[in-house]
């Protein structure tokens, strides 16, 4: 059955099913909007940072750059609706509405996974191979290969999406999340979803682990690469460079891994797994800001030179 034959045309959002009275509603919505407008702070200050500073218009800044601008869209795709959640006694969404917000989060969430493996790939070249550096690499390189992130991300998401498209919706129509989680969908569905359900589970180990198995081998030869360093202050110089990439690495495995293992464990809250998807939305976009800040010495130079610039501006006129 295809879409346009479909009894139901939209679902109802319940968001956290244990948080429905208006008190514990207002505080979650306060602590959401605060942490989306620091989230939205904290990437566009990178992103006009990269933006306004001509020597900052290289391969490890424009990463630094795109990952931004996808923390941004990503939380962008879901908290808002969130937060309309919260405010209102139930929220709809179409299901053409609901179907788009799945696939842009799924395409969202891969690109930044294969980007993190990506950037991975410059601090090799950046350690590993330091005289060859910016004759493997180039800006014109970099865009190149971060438009293939977000290509092949829109190849792997848009075979489960289109699958669960596909799918008879006859009711119920009662969505338990803040926003079109695969998996969470699929329940509403009334047809077989098992081939669904198995293409979607797949992709998603495929995008967190394909990645990461490449960042392992690439650290594994970064590492026998710092260890020939005589010097301990040339190993520690040399480690530093990857510090903020493996503190954006942790925090993303780390809170994808424990997503993902909640969502297997049989018979857990549903507001635990709902919140667990929440900080998987949230925290990235909101700590890559902090830690490219204050780990990153161009981009610090760069924010307090902006910072300043502000105060000295008022008494110029």
């Amino acid at each position: 059955m295809n879409q346009s034959n479909q009894i139901v045309h939209e679902f109802i959002m319940v968001g956290f099913p244990g948080i429905q009275d208006r008190y514990s509603k207002n505080i979650l919505f306060g602590v959401l909007l605060l942490v989306y407008l620091c989230i939205v702070l904290g990437n566009l200050l990178i992103m006009f940072a990269y933006l306004s500073d001509q020597t900052m218009h290289t391969p490890m800044y424009m990463l630094i750059f795109s990952l931004a601008l996808l923390d941004l869209m990503s939380s962008t795709t879901t908290v808002p609706k969130l937060l309309s959640i919260l405010t209102l006694e139930s929220a709809m969404i179409s299901i053409t509405a609901c179907f788009t917000q799945m696939f842009l989060y799924g395409i969202l969430k891969a690109a930044e996974s294969f980007l993190l493996g990506l950037m991975a790939y410059d601090r090799y070249l950046a350690i590993c191979k330091p005289l060859h550096y910016f004759r493997i690499t180039n800006n014109n390189l970099v865009w190149k290969l971060i438009f293939c992130c977000w290509a092949i991300a829109f190849c792997v998401v848009v075979t489960p999406v289109t699958l669960t498209v596909k799918l008879p919706f006859c009711g119920p129509n009662k969505l338990v999340h803040f926003f079109c989680e695969h998996s969470t969908v699929i329940k509403l569905a009334c047809g077989d979803h098992l081939i669904s359900t198995y293409t979607g589970l797949i992709v998603s180990l495929l995008v967190m682990v394909a990645p990461l198995f490449y960042v392992v081998y690439s650290y594994i030869k970064i590492l026998k690469s710092v260890f020939k360093i005589e010097s301990s202050h040339g190993r520690l110089k040399a480690l530093s460079t990857c510090s903020s990439h493996l503190l954006v690495l942790s925090v993303f495995y780390l809170i994808g891994s424990g997503v993902l293992i909640l969502s297997k464990i049989p018979n857990s809250p549903v507001d635990v797994h709902i919140m667990a998807a929440l900080l998987q939305n949230v925290t990235p976009p909101l700590v890559n800001p902090i830690i490219y800040c204050l780990n990153t010495k161009e981009m610090k130079a760069r924010f307090m030179k902006l910072l300043t610039l502000k105060r000295i501006s008022p008494h110029r006129h």
